[in-house]
């Protein structure tokens, strides 16, 4: 055997990237989306060979995350550049730049917001719905409960989330601000997350009845909202979810979560599961987690996706694994992001150092869905 002369120093791309497993009989089939958040705007589209079918650059680096939408043009969340740095951290997770770009690479809607951040969803209606950030003065610092300081930040300042959603004109024509309609009693900071920022949505859905969903980073826990009256309709707290990610309703009504694990409430070893949960009663109808609990971890980012033969692909984000189950946790295709590079130097490296493979979320689309290809 020989060896190199040298030993790569990044651990993962040690182990085997690209396709490492696939069971064709079991598997559903069909193309990857992801977009590799430091491959600088790079968007992939992978067969079920783990080949490269198509891929999109980009004009920014991506904020989070790229959809297929079904008129067949990407829908891209690009970090805006000029996005003014609101509090540490804000670098990694600013969006912004918001991008509609067809097949052959033409723009043709763009929108910026540099309040934006984390999440942003199409909705049925063709509007687009995403999270922002508004500054709240001391009224709503001293309410709130738990976590810390430890960045020196102005204790006069706190960013709350604002929900909004825009028309293909840019025009607002909602909005739903968490200082307006959520006692901060009922959300307690966990005490290891700084109080810059609460509750911290990362994540949004909507429901066939028109509920809008978010997930709450640094409280834990994901509400729905009803539009008419702003109230939450119901709750899944932290006695069940650990800083989750992507709360997406299924065909009976239950939701489907990337649950983190991040200080899980009584236990020391962290792991990542996902669990379908039915909301009225917050009960866990279904979970997956590895045999070996620690060995699916992503503390940070991540999705689930239930597909058309009832598997459901999972995307492991911090660590660009990504995989696809049976419904009784058999892992029928498993895919490693080859991509490794450093996030620019903007701040970002601040937080989230070394040369990495990370994804916000993964996409999986049967060749109807991009038949245009």
């Amino acid at each position: 055997m020989i060896y190199p002369n040298s030993v790569d120093q990044i651990t993962i791309r040690r182990c085997k990237t690209g396709l490492i497993a696939i069971d064709r009989e079991k598997t559903a089939g069909g193309y990857t989306l992801f977009t590799p958040q430091t491959a600088g705007g790079i968007v992939y589209l992978i067969d079920i060979n783990g080949n490269i079918f198509y891929e999109w650059k980009m004009p920014s680096r991506p904020g989070r995350d790229s959809i297929i939408l079904k008129n067949g043009n990407l829908s891209y969340n690009g970090s805006l550049v000029d996005s003014p740095a609101l509090y540490p951290g804000w670098s990694l997770w600013k969006g912004g730049d918001f991008y509609e770009i067809t097949p052959n690479g033409k723009i043709v809607w763009q929108f910026q917001d540099p309040t934006h951040h984390h999440d942003a969803c199409w909705l049925d209606n063709g509007n687009l719905l995403y999270g922002a950030v508004e500054p709240r003065g001391e009224e709503l610092s001293i309410r709130l409960i738990g976590g810390k300081t430890s960045h020196g930040e102005d204790e006069s300042i706190t960013y709350s989330d604002v929900i909004k959603e825009i028309n293909r004109e840019g025009d607002l024509v909602w909005r739903w601000s968490a200082a307006e309609h959520l006692n901060p009693e009922d959300f307690p900071i966990h005490p290891i997350f700084d109080r810059y920022h609460w509750p911290l949505v990362n994540g949004l859905g909507e429901t066939k009845d028109g509920l809008v969903l978010m997930s709450l980073r640094v409280t834990s826990g994901i509400i729905a909202v009803n539009r008419s009256t702003n109230k939450v309709v119901w709750k899944i707290g932290s006695d069940v979810l650990a800083q989750q990610h992507t709360p997406v309703e299924m065909s009976d009504g239950s939701i489907l979560v990337f649950d983190n694990g991040n200080f899980r409430s009584g236990i020391t070893s962290p792991y990542s599961r996902v669990v379908q949960i039915d909301p009225k009663s917050s009960r866990v109808l279904w979970s997956y987690s590895d045999s070996a609990k620690p060995s699916f971890f992503s503390p940070y980012m991540g999705n689930a996706q239930r597909l058309w033969n009832n598997n459901t692909l999972i995307c492991e984000a911090a660590f660009g694994r990504l995989f696809e189950i049976t419904m009784d946790g058999e892992i029928v295709w498993e895919y490693i992001i080859p991509f490794f590079d450093e996030y620019p130097d903007d701040g970002s490296r601040d937080y989230s150092p070394g040369s990495q493979n990370s994804c916000f979320r993964a996409h999986r689309y049967s060749s109807d869905q991009i038949s245009w290809l």
